[in-house]
């Protein structure tokens, strides 16, 4: 499940942007949709450190390739906003969890939860008239749904249309906490809300 922007893809949205260029309404249009993706890839970097503390084995392994796709979209987006001549959205210092996450079931789903917020942020790079944003747009869909996926065992008919509502998940007894020293994705900086909402 290859899960950043490939280069054939990425080339093609620059391509785009380029396309852009002498028409404001159009790049108007491209940067608010690409501001909204790299939104919710900060989202998934910070939600990716969260869920990873609380998983080991294959599970870790994955989040670990997740969390690492997710930092590269987020690079090539704000490479693409720039070249629009645009600011990049900055990610916040820190953001409000969909429900609380100290079990390894919550961490699963709130990495599965990530990934249905980051592909319904690209269906708006699909809506665009411009064909290699929305190509761009419609792989990155893509890409966010196998790896929900991957997390949830099963799909969903409209990924990206069809967001189910995070549901809190009890903690266990003895319920394994975050290991003080654990590695990344664990201990990768909060960059960004799973919620896209600020708060504690």
């Amino acid at each position: 499940m290859s899960a950043s922007p490939s280069p054939p893809a990425a080339e093609a949205a620059r391509q785009g942007a380029g396309l852009l260029a002498g028409r404001p309404p159009a790049r108007a249009a491209a940067v608010r949709a690409l501001q909204t993706a790299l939104a919710a890839e900060h989202a998934a970097v910070y939600g990716y450190g969260i869920a990873g503390a609380h998983l080991g084995g294959a599970r870790r392994h994955a989040a670990t390739r997740d969390w690492t796709a997710h930092q590269a979209a987020r690079d090539t987006l704000a490479a693409m906003i720039t070249a629009l001549g645009a600011q990049p959205v900055q990610a916040a210092t820190a953001y409000r969890l969909p429900f609380p996450v100290h079990t390894r079931a919550a961490a699963v789903m709130l990495a599965a939860y990530l990934e249905d917020r980051v592909a319904a942020a690209y269906l708006g790079l699909v809506a665009l008239p411009d064909a290699g944003l929305r190509m761009f747009g419609a792989r990155a869909v893509r890409s966010a749904a196998l790896r929900a996926v991957g997390w949830r065992r099963r799909s969903l008919a409209f990924p990206g249309l069809e967001l189910p509502a995070p549901r809190p998940v009890r903690s266990a007894p003895g319920a394994s906490k975050p290991a003080a020293g654990s590695s990344s994705p664990a201990r990768a900086s909060p960059s960004a809300p799973p919620t896209g909402q600020a708060g504690g």
